[in-house]
């Protein structure tokens, strides 16, 4: 039998649920389909909101061949196999790559002539920026289309949906504390709340908070790079990082690495963590975070584990500082609050005579001690002297 998730899986607009920013009436590309002007496209978003679903219909509706391949385990041979079977057809197929980000510059630098020919429609998936790891020509010959985590009625509907296929083989007992104990942990990811059902019928035959969170323990719910334990154990490793834990670190570390999780994905979190966290108290912590990403990239597994331990152990035990942090979204807040307040007469540029008799300029020094905030902001401090702890 299909799994679950295969079962549900809409074939048209119509059954398709979320993104009606996108599919909706009269959006983007509820019109593409419609008048089949399908063009080249990167779908960005996390895990378990539709992407291949909406690539599979896309092609379904505008009757193109579809191919499914994956940049974790594909290869170049791979590709040209299919450009080979798309030079072929009458109309253009769907090429489909899952985590695209993935493919190498080589890989992506091969697709782009087929791409820009229309021999293929590319349509990638990604839970990561595109402007990190896609080539900027093939970024430019596509469109980005930013699809968002499921809303809480959305997700009722795939649970209601689910119940009811499961229902013919499972006695499944169902009441309103299961079903918010559901919404709330699939956190706006369908595949993670489908899997955990079907898991959880299959072992217990209901679905009862008990038995649901019995089956997380189980050894059925594995390491997903673009599910729950992906975002699980990043969210442990910086946890263990902002606490000085080097050995939780370099644990959650090896359980990544050990995964296959991509390296650069993991220095990228490092960078921002030694902003973010360090800041002010070791401001070169910043410069050692980005050699280790320069290293990994430039290295890959399996050496670049030891470029990630070192430079993981060496952020553990910094000095931890989010003022700079902390003082920049305080402003941020203020900026959205008050919007655009006039900036003081004095630290205005005067290219001209007519701004320097009106002002604009006039009693500025290079070092002055007073406060250069807009007047409605003389007396805030975002910045105070940073606090170091360890």
């Amino acid at each position: 039998m299909q799994p679950l998730a295969a079962q549900l899986r809409p074939t048209n607009l119509s059954e398709f649920i979320g993104q009606s920013h996108l599919v909706g009436d009269q959006q983007p590309l509820f019109l593409a389909i419609e008048h089949d002007k399908i063009f080249s496209m990167i779908f960005w978003g996390p895990p378990g909101v539709g992407k291949t679903t909406l690539a599979r219909i896309i092609a379904n509706q505008t009757d193109r061949q579809f191919f499914e391949i994956s940049a974790v385990s594909a290869g170049k041979q791979d590709v040209k196999d299919i450009i080979k079977a798309a030079e072929a057809m009458a109309k253009s197929p769907i090429l489909f790559i899952d985590e695209i980000h993935r493919f190498n510059k080589a890989q992506q630098d091969f697709l782009l002539p087929y791409v820009e020919k229309g021999t293929v429609v590319l349509i990638g998936a990604t839970t990561e920026n595109p402007s990190f790891e896609i080539i900027s020509a093939l970024l430019s010959r596509s469109r980005v289309f930013v699809l968002k985590s499921l809303t809480e009625t959305e997700l009722n509907l795939v649970l209601d949906r689910a119940v009811d296929t499961l229902k013919p083989a499972h006695n499944i007992n169902f009441d309103v504390k299961t079903r918010e104990w559901l919404i709330n942990y699939a956190n706006g990811d369908a595949r993670k709340l489908l899997t955990l059902i079907e898991s959880t019928a299959d072992l217990y035959g209901d679905l009862s908070v008990e038995h649901l969170q019995a089956a997380l323990q189980s050894n059925q719910l594995r390491y997903d790079k673009g599910g729950e334990e992906h975002y699980d154990s990043i969210s442990a490793f910086i946890k263990s990082m902002r606490a000085s834990n080097t050995d939780a670190a370099l644990y959650y570390l090896a359980r990544m690495v050990d995964a296959g999780e991509d390296p650069k994905f993991i220095a990228r979190r490092m960078i921002i963590f030694a902003s973010e966290d360090i800041g002010l108290a070791v401001p070169t912590a910043l410069v050692v975070a980005n050699a280790v990403f320069e290293a990994v990239h430039k290295i890959g597994y399996p050496e670049a584990q030891i470029n990630l331990a070192h430079g993981v152990a060496y952020l553990c035990k910094c000095d931890k500082d989010r003022s700079a942090y902390n003082a920049y979204f305080a402003a941020l807040d203020d900026v959205k609050k008050h919007g655009n307040l006039a900036i003081p007469l004095n630290l205005r540029n005067a290219p001209t005579k007519l701004m320097k008799n009106v002002g604009y300029g006039k009693g500025y020094t290079q070092y002055s001690q007073e406060n250069l905030l807009p007047e409605k902001l003389k007396n805030k401090v975002y910045l105070s002297q940073p606090e170091l702890k360890k």
